[in-house]
């Protein structure tokens, strides 16, 4: 986790993230699920594919696919494990981080199409 600290909204809370302030949480330090590269969940849970998602890097300032983790197919959120990213859009509607994002974005947001047209690209 980086340095220094941040405090940002979850639903109405104020909440550590452990994040320098000005610096873009991702989805794994909002939620704090523990289950990006190196963290404690990894073994158990395994790592989220949000938090490895290369082609969503620097997306709405995140990294790899931290801050459009709605696009990203099989993460785990709540514990619950998501499915395809129809699915996923009726659930992430309602969830804080997406919420937070679209705040903190607006309005230069990226929209959806342009984050499912990243994910159809192949990595170099």
């Amino acid at each position: 986790m980086r340095e220094g600290r941040y405090q940002g909204s979850k639903q109405g809370v104020i909440v550590d993230c452990g994040v320098a302030m000005g610096t873009k949480i991702n989805c794994w330090e909002f939620m704090k699920c523990g289950r990006e590269p190196g963290r404690n969940k990894v073994k158990k849970m395994r790592v989220c594919p949000a938090a490895t998602e290369q082609r969503l890097d620097g997306m709405n300032g995140g990294k790899n696919g931290g801050r459009a983790c709605w696009v990203v197919a099989r993460t785990l959120c709540n514990g619950e494990a998501q499915g395809t990213l129809s699915g996923k859009i009726a659930t992430c509607g309602g969830c804080n981080f997406y919420n937070f994002v679209n705040k903190e974005e607006h309005p230069h947001i990226v929209p959806i199409n342009s984050l499912r047209a990243k994910l159809r690209k192949q990595l170099d």
